[in-house]
């Protein structure tokens, strides 16, 4: 099986929310649901600051929790490339995989359709050969989506950085070329 993954390029995002913007339009998400966001982070103390920017989505995670935990198997990872996805035919809202998920992926879809979501990866698009909406959208080219071992050629795999919690459990899929001040916590 073939794992896809994200690619981000810390030195080059301006944190100009371009990609979190893309992603809320195409999916037509309500004020305050954001499958993609755009976060910012400082370190160090005067007058040697760095502020650097994280651009997180679901990680598309090699063993991902939320598919484990699912009761009615609507979280599902695609063989043919590790994309995890929703069925919200089978979803039932019980929200398992939004507690579940380490990294705040799955999202709920309100009162009204009482369902899940979260970043597929556009599945749609890659279907058709292209790629994420986040990632045209990035006008720095900062984000990429691949295959993840083509992806670690050009950046880190699992950086502490991101602050992610416990990857070694999850193996999310998103590499990073980081700046070199954001490795000196």
């Amino acid at each position: 099986m073939s794992q896809n993954g994200f690619y981000y390029d810390m030195t080059s995002c301006v944190q100009c929310k371009a990609c979190q913007i893309a992603c809320k339009d195409k999916n037509n998400l309500d004020a305050g649901i954001c499958y993609r966001e755009v976060n910012e982070f400082e370190i160090g103390k005067l007058p040697n600051i760095c502020v650097y920017f994280i651009s997180m989505s679901c990680n598309h995670c090699k063993d991902p929790i939320c598919v484990k935990n699912c009761p009615t198997g609507a979280m599902k990872k695609r063989r043919k490339d590790g994309i995890v996805s929703v069925d919200r035919e089978k979803c039932i809202g019980c929200r398992t995989c939004e507690r579940k998920c380490l990294y705040g992926a799955p999202k709920y879809l309100g009162d009204k359709i009482r369902k899940m979501s979260k970043c597929d990866g556009c599945i749609d698009l890659i279907n058709q050969g292209e790629k994420p909406v986040c990632v045209t959208a990035c006008m720095t080219r900062s984000l990429d989506f691949g295959n993840l071992e083509e992806m670690k050629k050009r950046g880190m795999y699992n950086v502490d950085i991101l602050g992610l919690p416990n990857p070694k459990k999850t193996k999310p899929s998103i590499v990073v070329k980081p700046k070199k001040r954001a490795l000196k916590k």
